[in-house]
């Protein structure tokens, strides 16, 4: 089982600035490459901010006429080899809109955008029941696919069938949880043991 990839899901990047670049130019190709936003890029290509349509309008008329006035650097850049889930949580976290991506030099390759994101979940959901029933019960956890149910319905994922303990319903939960495409995970699962609570017997984890 493993996560997309920021390599999966970029953009490959047509469009970059210098920090020369003016006003008029950028916002020129905005409208031209239909982007809301363009990094600007140093003299080896290594990214040192982004310009977004916010900051053409928060600047104008202002006086401020290149990409180094209207920047919002420093760049806050992604690698290729990141998973979608860290680079989600870097954008989160540094409360931006799209990650320049970068290769193993520091160079301009990509974007990855809150957009291309959005992809993850419009992931079939035959191809999200084959990841569950196969990566995440038979070859990480080592479970039966007969003894339990996978069905999926617009990314989300109903479990239902019986585990032989307790402790494995929140592990199965958390791991088809992480699957890429899952919306939310609603639980049916019974167990043979109660290996958490003494004296308790077999009951549905709700």
């Amino acid at each position: 089982m493993r996560h997309r990839s920021v390599a999966d899901l970029m953009t490959p990047t047509a469009v970059s600035v210098q920090r020369g670049t003016p006003f008029k130019e950028i916002a020129r190709l905005l409208k031209e490459f239909d982007i809301s936003a363009v990094p600007v890029v140093d003299e080896s290509e290594r990214p040192v901010g982004v310009v977004s349509e916010a900051d053409l309008l928060r600047e104008r008329g202002s006086g401020t006429n290149t990409a180094a006035d209207l920047m919002t650097s420093p760049a806050v850049t992604a690698r290729t080899e990141w998973s979608v889930v860290r680079a989600a949580r870097v954008m989160r976290g540094r409360q931006v809109k799209r990650l320049p991506v970068v290769d193993a030099a520091g160079r301009l390759i990509g974007i990855l955008s809150r957009s291309d994101l959005l992809q993850l979940f419009l992931r079939r959901d035959h191809a999200i029941q084959e990841e569950i029933l196969e990566d995440v019960l038979t070859h990480t956890l080592g479970l039966s696919p007969s003894s339990l149910t996978v069905e999926v319905n617009d990314g989300l994922v109903t479990l239902s069938g019986t585990v032989s303990r307790r402790s494995l319903v929140p592990i199965v939960l958390r791991l088809c949880q992480s699957v890429d495409g899952v919306v939310d995970v609603v639980n049916r699962l019974d167990y043979e043991q109660d290996d958490v609570s003494v004296g308790a017997g077999p009951a549905a984890e709700r």
